[in-house]
């Protein structure tokens, strides 16, 4: 037993270890953008590589706000990552529990088709659909992305799984004391559902907010354009300035850094459902 126990341990540090070694490499090309964010352009691939400068260069931060109309491409980036992440919420916690907990004929068919979209690739049909959005009148509006992006078949998966795993007695007894079909979802589901929603949340948000594909096709008037046309725009026009390019980099991270480490107790939660049952 002593024995068995032993080589528990010795096998779970070797894992630790090796897990902590990845994180760590993980982080280096972060920990590096950071170091050149703060230096000259002279001093970005200066070798040996200086991971602390020894004069940081602050003004990078405030320089790249007159470069680039940063603060507009930052609020087009914002206004449509807040309104595809609520919509997404709201579209697919709504499809999960008709599919979840209501009976209705093809039930499963619809929901196998639907999620079988998850395997086409986007780069498929975004022509025709980006013909259809500009026969609309659509085209360099923020509203065709808004449409495009607030439907997901992945969201609509993950949040099934969840419901899955709550009692089918809950939403009877529910309905015996007279409650109807929203007020079991926005009463009881949604409160249930706090970790799949957070990780939900994170799913969309990083995904909107760096996003390049969308955006690029069918935005074209530069006040319309997002952070990360707007990143591309700046690499075009000042590309050896490797300082200010490293500044703006760290500045489009630290929204999608606030919302995971705020909704990280949930995301832990989330990302496990449906892997424990009973």
């Amino acid at each position: 037993m002593k024995s068995k126990r032993r080589n528990r341990i010795i096998g779970q540090t070797i894992v630790y270890v090796l897990l902590i070694l990845l994180a760590l490499l993980m982080l280096v090309p972060f920990v590096w953008m950071l170091s050149a964010s703060l230096k000259f352009n002279k001093d970005v691939f200066v070798i040996p590589f200086e991971w602390i400068p020894k004069e940081p260069r602050w003004q990078n931060y405030l320089d790249i706000w007159t470069k680039i109309p940063l603060a507009k491409f930052t609020l087009n980036t914002a206004k449509l990552t807040l309104i595809v992440t609520f919509l997404q919420l709201l579209t697919s916690s709504f499809a999960a529990y008709a599919f979840a907990k209501l009976e209705f004929k093809g039930r499963n068919a619809l929901f196998l088709a639907y999620v079988a979209t998850i395997a086409v690739p986007w780069q498929v049909y975004m022509v025709p659909q980006f013909m259809f959005m500009r026969s609309l009148g659509l085209a360099d509006t923020h509203l065709a992305i808004i449409i495009l992006q607030a439907f997901s078949a992945f969201g609509v998966f993950m949040m099934r799984q969840f419901y899955e795993g709550i009692p089918d007695s809950l939403c009877e007894a529910a309905r015996i004391d007279g409650m109807t079909e929203y007020g079991i979802y926005a009463k009881i589901m949604l409160p249930l559902s706090k970790p799949a929603l957070s990780t939900l949340i994170i799913f969309t948000f990083v995904n909107t907010w760096n996003d390049f594909l969308g955006p690029l096709i069918y935005l074209t008037t530069e006040s319309k354009k997002t952070l990360q046309i707007g990143l591309k725009m700046f690499i075009s026009q000042y590309s050896a300035e490797y300082g200010l390019i490293m500044a703006a980099s760290v500045l489009s991270l630290i929204p999608v850094f606030i919302v995971f480490i705020s909704l990280q107790k949930y995301f832990v939660a989330g990302i496990t459902t449906g892997s424990v049952k009973g």
